[in-house]
């Protein structure tokens, strides 16, 4: 529908492996452990990850509170859009009542 500015989102890099050993990666993980825990290795930051993503939603209570009731973009536009044709329809009964 027409909007009067685009909203694109960027594009995600999302890399799909031809091939995925899910035992090796969860023994990579297990070895990655024990070393963390004997000191051999420093602190990954791959774990903070999960945490880090969605904290910025979870962190706004606008944006959270929106996410908790299921709407999204679209839903926000079209809720807009008719904010601007009521607005819009209010305007012209108001020309055309008083100023014609």
């Amino acid at each position: 529908m027409f909007s009067f500015y685009n909203m694109r989102k960027p594009r995600q890099f999302e890399h799909k492996p031809i091939y995925w050993d899910p035992r090796k990666e969860k023994l990579e993980q297990r070895i990655h452990k024990v070393k963390m825990e004997m000191g051999v290795e420093e602190t990954d930051y791959e774990q903070y990850k999960d945490a880090i993503r969605g904290s910025f939603v979870e962190g706004t209570h606008h944006l959270k509170k929106s996410k908790d009731k299921g709407d999204d973009a679209r839903d926000r536009l079209y809720r807009n859009m008719r904010l601007i044709l009521l607005l819009a329809l209010l305007a012209a009964i108001y020309w055309f009542l008083y100023l014609r």
